[in-house]
């Protein structure tokens, strides 16, 4: 909970949510990741939505964000992946080569409330992401920024 510029207490609900590219392409480093966190961030401020979490397997991101109960997840989501993956390409044109007819995302998503689990055991799952282990063989491709 928080409080609004009228001092009217606000209530927040975590998401978790899961995008994958398309057809699972191992795309993402951490150069890819990091400007898709950064493009997450600043279009989050629009829809009263905050980043919590994040991190990233080559072919999909884990993210845990706070939204307000009026925040409009669902056009912020679709916003998202529409802007981040036309700028991504744009960017990096590199991964067109490794696309599928030049889709980024995958159109589908995965978007779970906390429920009874405490944000702190998400954290701790997102942060476990990204095949750190060494269990995960998700070998990412190289693209270099131009």
């Amino acid at each position: 909970m928080k409080l609004d510029n009228n001092n009217h207490s606000v209530f927040l609900l975590n998401y978790q949510l899961i995008m994958c590219t398309k057809h699972r392409n191992k795309v993402i480093d951490d150069i890819i990741s990091n400007r898709l966190r950064e493009m997450f961030e600043n279009l989050s401020v629009r829809y009263n939505i905050s980043l919590d979490e994040w991190n990233h397997d080559a072919d999909h991101v884990h993210i845990l964000f706070r939204g307000q109960p009026n925040s409009e997840i669902s056009k912020f989501i679709n916003a998202y992946k529409s802007a981040s993956s036309r700028l991504i390409k744009k960017e990096f044109p590199e991964i067109r080569k490794s696309l599928w007819k030049e889709m980024f995302w995958s159109p589908s998503f995965c978007l779970l409330t906390t429920g009874s689990a405490t944000v702190d055991i998400i954290q701790q799952f997102i942060q476990s992401q990204g095949g750190k282990d060494g269990k995960q063989g998700n070998k990412v491709q190289t693209v270099s920024k131009r």
